[in-house]
């Protein structure tokens, strides 16, 4: 449970953390969730064990928190209604509570952190280079956003709401989504792409084509690695973090 400090009181974040063998000081992973449909407390603890052997591999220290308000973590979700930038950056602010604690960590290399997020995650993901996180080197985007079906032209807000992150950031990200993406259609995510890139941003969005019945699957089958590990790879040595598997 990772203390997330606020003006009234303190939610405690469930994390799952995978530690690779040794001493370190390791370099540090944190994977975003995404959110179920329903209620978010009665939503499984997050554990993405594929995305975590692939760092695991590499020598990093990986956590996964839920977000407040998610499965046992305290708190209530915040969902800011339709107003989707908002939801981002309030998710972002769950992220900055475990970058405080990895700081703490005397085996985390806090200087050399990457951001993935899946789903919502990847939205929170987004959200969180507006916020200039201390030693976060890069974002990844797994078919990141939030579909709002009872929002008014939600395609165009999300579009309108990665610009304005995209304002904001200033670290590189790498984007990737499918063609048969249930939530996100292609026409939904090369206008976020457009609007946030921009706006300044430096963004890679990687189109893998189509993924078994639905590429918004891809980060979570294990049947997916192979397509994203090769962008994956490329993208931490561009940002200087480490790409290749340890000897141990």
């Amino acid at each position: 449970m990772i203390p997330k400090k606020g003006f009234l009181f303190t939610a405690n974040l469930e994390t799952t953390i995978f530690r690779p063998r040794g001493d370190g000081p390791f370099p540090v992973v944190i994977i975003n969730h995404g959110k179920q449909w329903g209620n978010p407390r009665f939503q499984r603890r997050f554990r993405p064990e594929a995305a975590a052997r692939y760092f695991l591999e590499r020598g990093y220290l990986v956590l996964a928190p839920m977000r407040q308000g998610f499965s046992n973590s305290t708190g209530n979700y915040i969902g800011a209604g339709c107003n989707i930038e908002s939801n981002g950056l309030v998710q972002a602010h769950d992220d900055e509570a475990v970058l405080q604690y990895v700081a703490t960590l005397p085996y985390a290399d806090s200087a050399r952190v990457l951001v993935v997020g899946e789903s919502h995650g990847g939205w929170t993901t987004l959200a969180l280079g507006t916020l200039h996180p201390e030693g976060v080197r890069g974002l990844v985007n797994f078919a990141g956003g939030l579909r709002q079906d009872g929002c008014v032209a939600w395609e165009n807000t999300l579009a309108r709401a990665a610009g304005a992150y995209g304002r904001h950031t200033t670290l590189p990200s790498l984007w990737l989504y499918g063609d048969n993406d249930s939530l996100f259609s292609p026409d939904t995510f090369n206008a976020m792409h457009r609007a946030y890139t921009a706006a300044g941003a430096h963004a890679k969005l990687v189109d893998y084509g189509t993924f078994g019945n639905d590429a918004h699957r891809l980060f979570d089958e294990p049947a997916g690695r192979p397509v994203w590990e090769p962008e994956l790879t490329r993208f931490l040595t561009e940002v200087g973090l480490p790409s290749k598997p340890v000897q141990r």
